[in-house]
């Protein structure tokens, strides 16, 4: 069983979708309605921008999200996923691909979600860090114990974690987390602690426009963040992806679960690799492949 996976925040680069714009009809259409919508040329800054104009949240998280969207559509009828994931904003892309939204809704709730987002992080100084070589548990266990917000945000892949929280309380974290033997804890070039509870203005932000939108019937499971299930239910669906602002990733389990649901390949649908590698950590051998025209 094959399943397709969405890349997240950080995948970026400059030049990507461009091959897609020149060599596909729809993905230039695709592309000229994405301008439309954002209501600024988000391509110009995909195609030819500088890696800072990129960094930017408002700009980042849109621009994965149509380079992942519009790859599945041009792919056609080679696109045929029978289930699906995506890392952090990549479960948008994800719900996309596998006929919960519609590409206009999709992109609007990625654009709001990067909005709600970077204006959370204005509000609080505050970072994320990963966290290698060391045991989930004891993570937990230190993060448990530090006055001030810092908590495990992304479980990327065994001996992998992220942790997201105010700028002081991450610091402490990453000296203690050293002193337990961590191989290496270093602070990430982020603008905030995603997947934290100072994240909790753009979730409350993001409910009410994700409960605006229609959400279909998927075409096939999608495995959610925030529980790392398979997950069918429209209803389910909109509560997890609500969640999903101020709870953790939880993508070390859903690539279990994947592979224990019967996974026997992995495509990434998206700019980069970094999913695939992910999945290489979990199993060397595991099959993974990025998708091409």
């Amino acid at each position: 069983m094959k399943a397709y996976v969405f890349p997240g925040q950080g995948a970026q680069f400059v030049g990507m979708g461009k091959d897609l714009y020149d060599n596909s009809p729809l993905a230039k259409e695709l592309f000229e309605k994405a301008n439309e919508i954002l209501g600024f040329r988000i391509t110009d800054s995909m195609f030819s921008g500088t890696e800072e104009d990129l960094k930017q949240t408002k700009v980042t998280q849109p621009a994965v999200f149509l380079h992942s969207v519009i790859l599945a559509k041009v792919l056609g009828d080679n696109f045929k996923p029978q289930m699906v994931a995506g890392h952090s904003l990549g479960e948008l892309s994800a719900l996309v691909a596998n006929g919960v939204l519609q590409f206009e809704d999709g992109l609007r709730l990625v654009s709001k979600r990067a909005l709600a987002m970077q204006k959370a992080c204005e509000a609080v100084p505050s970072t994320m860090a990963a966290i290698l070589g060391l045991e989930d548990e004891v993570i937990e266990k230190i993060c448990a114990t530090i006055d001030g917000v810092v908590v495990p945000a992304n479980y990327n892949s065994p001996g992998q974690l992220v942790i997201s929280g105010s700028i002081p309380a991450v610091e402490v974290a990453c000296a203690k987390l050293t002193e337990a033997g961590a191989k290496r804890a270093m602070i990430l070039p982020v603008g905030g602690a995603f997947h934290s509870p100072l994240m909790e203005p753009a979730r409350e932000e993001l409910a009410a426009a994700i409960e605006a939108t229609h959400f279909a019937n998927p075409v096939c499971p999608v495995y959610q963040n925030v529980n790392a299930k398979a997950v069918t239910d429209p209803a389910e669906i909109k509560k997890n992806l609500v969640a999903q602002l101020t709870a953790p990733v939880k993508w070390t389990q859903i690539m279990n679960q994947m592979i224990a649901d019967g996974c026997t390949s992995v495509v990434e649908v998206g700019p980069g690799k970094v999913l695939q590698g992910l999945f290489k950590k979990v199993d060397r051998a595991f099959p993974t492949e990025s998708a091409a025209l």
